[in-house]
């Protein structure tokens, strides 16, 4: 997390998580989703290379991915699908592609110059980001003017998530930390968790990161995930979706004012 916070970048939010298993991708292409009924136009960019799983939770099936970049084939332009039913477009990945976990340096750093251009055609990027801190995680979380820390209540979830904002800091991140706080019980408990990994964060690492929001736990997300729909297509009206939105307006208020 070494690139420098440029001003073309402001419109870049990542994504992250320190561990799998946290909702991380159902949370970015539901922001998204979320974002685009708002009127944004939104790219959504599955970062998690190797493990890339957008495409499905979505029902997606993407002409081009990441794969064919790295190879050399097409342009990050080129692709860009459209995800008619979400009125955002993504940049899939692909599951299972050893390749791209070990991309070289260079076409890693093509791959975030591309970003970086796309950028300006867009209101919001949203960076899905692989779980742990690897080359590629940190590289891309560079490009981000906010990076969203998805953590839920489990101790190895918010270890995770505090060795991941202990390392970004570490390595000089120019990026906002905001934590998310996923499948809480209630408000009061998912409060509890932000705020003790807040504290954490203060008290060894003399840095407190927002808290963006809390979601609570919904069986509808599984159902969604299940039926590989967007959760606000499938039941506009449940917890969590409302409790993305409620973060939505926050970041833009947040942002406003910036």
């Amino acid at each position: 997390m070494t690139t420098a916070q440029n001003p073309s970048h402001k419109n870049i939010i990542a994504v992250a998580s320190g561990k799998g298993g946290v909702g991380k991708t159902w949370f970015s292409a539901t922001f998204c989703h979320t974002l685009a009924k708002a009127g944004r136009k939104v790219l959504l960019f599955d970062g998690d290379l190797g493990l890339a799983n957008v495409d499905v939770q979505l029902g997606l099936s993407a002409k081009y991915d990441l794969q064919h970049v790295v190879e050399g084939k097409i342009t990050l332009l080129r692709a860009i699908t459209k995800f008619e039913a979400g009125g955002f477009d993504i940049i899939a990945g692909r599951s299972g592609a050893g390749g791209l976990a070990s991309i070289p340096s260079q076409a890693l750093q093509n791959i975030c110059d591309e970003l970086v251009m796309l950028a300006q055609n867009y209101d919001d990027v949203i960076l899905d980001l692989g779980a742990g801190v690897d080359r590629v995680v940190r590289q891309l979380a560079g490009l981000a003017a906010t990076t969203l820390v998805i953590t839920n209540d489990e101790p190895t979830s918010m270890t995770d998530a505090y060795a991941f904002i202990k390392l970004g800091l570490q390595a000089g991140a120019q990026t906002q930390f905001k934590i998310v706080v996923n499948m809480a019980t209630n408000m009061l408990e998912g409060q509890r968790t932000a705020d003790a990994l807040a504290q954490s964060c203060k008290k060894f690492l003399n840095f407190q990161p927002a808290i963006a929001g809390i979601i609570r736990r919904d069986t509808k997300v599984r159902d969604a995930i299940r039926a590989q729909m967007p959760l606000l297509t499938r039941s506009p009206t449940s917890d969590a979706l409302a409790d993305v939105e409620t973060i939505v307006r926050n970041l833009g208020a947040a942002r406003a004012v910036a």
